[in-house]
């Protein structure tokens, strides 16, 4: 899609196409004119899609000179490193504007940052719990705010920061929100239901043109650990069918931990690989487990088990996404003829990084239902209002 069609200024498409910029993400046709409308919107899609450069557009066309001290724009990032990069987004885009934008992170004194607000300040880009804290001292004045953003809110979410981001939100009154993610869940619901109102959700997929080919993939999306462990037990009752199984965890820890959860029928059933105590059933090569009859299932902990010969195994379970997506495409890649079934487990945090893994596919994972007969651990629940 041509620049033009999003409604630039001219200016503003010259900076584009000076950074680079040739042609129009469909997320940025998608919202640009809801973000210069005023709407209220949670922007969904992955990484690289151009989200940052989605809202920086939509700021630069909103945002109208003048000398006022209060910002008008205020910008929530998970981290020091996102700061400064919509920091060089704007500066990079707005080369023939005055513009007056400020960075807030980290911890220590903020005697000097107060000071340059006070001085006035366009855009302020902070991390919520920097923000938050100069607030508290007086020191950042939302009175004349007319957009709030929140970035990588997934990751916001998970590091645990809503707190100070819907504080700053309800502080702030009456504004535009806009909010840009790569994954929404209910915990990412639950924060924002606290000062949006009726938003508008859009969405794009961009998975790249190539599909890797792949083993059958599965997914169950699972509120929480004790669920996944009660689908796990239920799905291996099959043992006719889960005649031979390996499951995944990302510690040794955990591989221990359920190793000794998981239910077995005779002796020998559930075993670790290079488990942490002597006395735990176990092997130290699979190629062990493969030739023990009475061995069917085996946890391995993703720490060090790159190399690991899956082949004759014909179920994975990644009982947790790894933290490499490399890892688990090493497992789930055709390489050879062999049918394998590989499953996934997933909680709300672990999607972001099942999104990346997606991309890195070509091809989403197709979700299954969770069985009937499932039960789901009853995690206390939140509040509906954050205090």
């Amino acid at each position: 899609m041509s620049l033009d069609k999003l409604k630039l200024s001219k200016s503003l498409v010259t900076a584009m196409n000076d950074a680079g910029y040739i042609s129009a993400k469909e997320i940025q046709a998608k919202t640009m004119s809801r973000i210069i409308g005023g709407q209220d919107i949670i922007a969904v899609g992955p990484e690289g899609c151009g989200k940052t450069t989605t809202y920086v557009l939509g700021v630069l066309m909103r945002l109208k000179y003048s000398t006022d001290e209060a910002p008008k724009v205020l910008i929530l990032v998970p981290d020091q490193e996102r700061v400064l990069a919509v920091i060089e987004e704007f500066r990079l885009l707005s080369k023939n504007r005055n513009l007056r934008i400020i960075g807030l992170y980290g911890t220590g004194g903020m005697d000097e940052v107060i000071q340059e607000l006070l001085d006035g300040i366009d855009i302020v880009v902070a991390t919520p719990t920097r923000a938050r804290a100069v607030y508290l001292k007086l020191g950042l004045n939302l009175n004349r705010l007319q957009m709030l953003i929140v970035d990588d809110a997934e990751v916001i979410v998970k590091q645990g920061m809503q707190l100070p981001v819907c504080e700053l939100a309800r502080s702030a009154g009456k504004v535009q929100h806009l909010i840009f993610t790569t994954v929404v869940h209910d915990k990412l619901n639950l924060m924002i239901d606290q000062f949006m109102n009726f938003p508008t959700t859009l969405e794009v997929e961009d998975l790249g043109d190539s599909k890797a080919i792949t083993h059958e993939l599965l997914l169950y999306q699972v509120p929480n650990f004790k669920t996944k462990v009660n689908l796990l037990n239920l799905l291996l009752r099959d043992d006719e069918v889960f005649d031979k199984v390996v499951i995944f965890v990302n510690s040794r820890l955990t591989a221990q931990k359920l190793g000794k959860t998981l239910h077995s029928a005779k002796p020998g059933e559930v075993s670790v690989l290079k488990p942490l105590f002597f006395d735990e059933e176990g092997f130290d090569h699979i190629e062990d487990f493969k030739d023990t009859p009475e061995a069917r299932v085996l946890v391995i902990a993703n720490e060090g088990s790159a190399n690991v010969d899956l082949s004759g195994i014909p179920f994975l379970f990644h009982f947790e996404v790894p933290e490499q997506k490399e890892l688990f495409l090493s497992r789930v890649v055709k390489s050879d003829s062999e049918e394998i079934v590989a499953i996934t487990f997933a909680t709300d945090m672990e999607l972001v990084d099942l999104r990346k893994i997606e991309q890195s596919l070509g091809a989403k994972i197709p979700v299954m239902d969770l069985p009937e007969d499932l039960v789901i651990d009853k995690v206390a629940k939140a509040s509906t209002k954050i205090k």
